[in-house]
């Protein structure tokens, strides 16, 4: 572990650093609470042991700093006083301190406490790395890899603020496999997995590394286009049907023979400052209005 020990006293402070690179971790020292500070700061330290009674900020506020601005990370923090009343290791451990260790330091005890430190760091370490993993799981499709829904409203409203702000524009694109659920009947629906894949594939490569590319719900797909008008984004959205129709994935349930999509489009422009849902429901109008008119083609909203 990095620990970082913080005490005025040069007598102490030799005492402390020896202990705890005895006890086989890395050791930073601070004479004062502003020094201490700034050293968490700049090296992140994942135990700090520091004194109450310092020039600066003293122990008290050092904690409430550390755990003011620690996000995930977790750094575990002992108190080092002459003081031992029950109102001062309360008062410490209110600020936000793990631990109480009185003075004159003992060797052994610093050992003890670190051993302490590594089992509760490491474990929230775990904790953090799992938060991490279940966040980005809530958020992806597990068939297509895609972001889902969940991710779309947080990325869309995020999107919708920016562009309200610096009057940008954008458009949402709504995609449908065509007749997909006859592709499933002939095929079986093992095949219509991999073809959704597929066309998830096709779809992430044609789209530009700015915009969001999501699956919506069952065979349709959503994009998220920044800064794209609706012409930009019209012919965009061509192209990335030529993609899925290069693959060539064979559906005798298709006029055409193979597996199509149809979009349908909405913009956020200057001159229609439509919220979020509202584009998103003309987007699928629009979408309609495609299937409508033959499938395999690309609509505008009106």
């Amino acid at each position: 572990m990095k620990v970082l020990v913080a005490d005025d006293d040069p007598g102490s402070l030799l005492v402390a650093r020896a202990a705890v690179e005895r006890s086989g971790h890395d050791c930073l020292t601070a004479t004062d609470g502003d020094e201490a500070w700034a050293l968490y700061l700049e090296r992140q330290p994942d135990v700090v042991v520091t004194d109450w009674m310092m020039p600066g900020l003293n122990g008290l506020a050092l904690c409430r700093a550390i755990r003011a601005l620690e996000g995930d990370r977790y750094t575990y923090i002992v108190l080092l006083t002459s003081q031992g009343s029950r109102d001062d290791v309360l008062a410490g451990l209110e600020a936000g301190a793990d631990d109480y260790v009185t003075k004159p330091l003992d060797p052994f005890v610093m050992h003890a406490r670190l051993l302490v430190a590594l089992r509760v760091t490491t474990l929230h370490a775990d904790l953090a790395h799992y938060r991490k993993v279940l966040s980005r799981q809530a958020r992806t499709d597990p068939l297509t890899g895609l972001h889902n829904r969940l991710k779309l409203s947080e990325d869309l409203e995020q999107l919708h603020a920016r562009s309200q702000r610096y009057t940008e524009e954008y458009c949402v694109a709504m995609c449908d496999v065509d007749n997909f659920k006859s592709y499933n009947d002939i095929y079986g629906h093992q095949a219509g997995d991999v073809a959704l894949r597929s066309v998830a594939d096709a779809l992430a490569a044609a789209a530009r590394s700015s915009d969001g590319l999501y699956r919506y719900g069952g065979e349709e797909f959503l994009l998220v286009l920044p800064n794209q008008s609706q012409p930009g984004a019209k012919a965009f959205m061509e192209r990335a049907l030529d993609t899925v129709r290069e693959l060539k994935i064979a559906h005798s349930g298709d006029p055409t023979g193979h597996l199509t999509l149809s979009a349908g489009i909405s913009a956020f422009t200057d001159g229609h400052r439509a919220d979020a849902d509202t584009l998103l429901g003309e987007a699928d109008k629009a979408l309609y209005a495609a299937k409508a008119a033959g499938r395999n083609r690309v609509e505008l909203a009106l």
